[in-house]
């Protein structure tokens, strides 16, 4: 199995996920399907197959996450320095066209969520930043076209 990169607070959020899940979710659907097989036939009982998908969603994430947690490759980024792009690195970007900047920071693709600022390390923008300085200059395919930014500044911690 491949190790997935991870900051110190994925981990901790994939954690608390799992925590929540198995602790409050998974009783709770119980008692939903306890109720709705109360009200007699199964067959016809939207409440009960409602629950039980519930249910079966609840435990496919459990496993999901049970999975990501025994290959997470936790890194501390508050260790991290350097003058390079790299995972954990907070990368302030121009956008050469719309002269709009950016701050990204590089993490593992469980935690990642664009407009929280936080890109995979697998997305085309971070390939693209990886091993680059600042000053530097990148190019990078997306989904509406090419982009091109700037590197001004390259931060890690927090």
């Amino acid at each position: 199995m491949d190790k997935v990169p991870i900051t110190v607070r994925g981990f901790a959020a994939l954690e608390a996920e799992l925590k929540r899940r198995q602790q409050e979710e998974r009783p709770r659907i119980i008692q939903a399907i306890a109720e709705a097989r109360a009200l007699g036939d199964l067959s016809e009982n939207a409440e009960y197959h409602a629950a039980k998908e519930a249910q079966s969603h609840n435990e496919g994430r459990v496993l999901e996450l049970e999975s990501l947690i025994s290959r997470a490759e936790v890194i501390d980024v508050a260790k991290l320095s350097g003058t390079k792009v790299k995972f954990g690195a907070t990368v302030k970007l121009i956008d050469e066209d719309t002269e709009e900047e950016k701050t990204y920071q590089i993490v593992g693709e469980p935690e990642a969520d664009v407009h929280a600022g936080r890109v995979s390390i697998t997305s085309p923008i971070a390939r693209a930043l990886i091993g680059k300085g600042v000053g530097d200059t990148v190019e990078v395919v997306t989904p509406g076209g090419g982009k091109s930014y700037e590197i001004t500044g390259i931060q890690f911690g927090a």
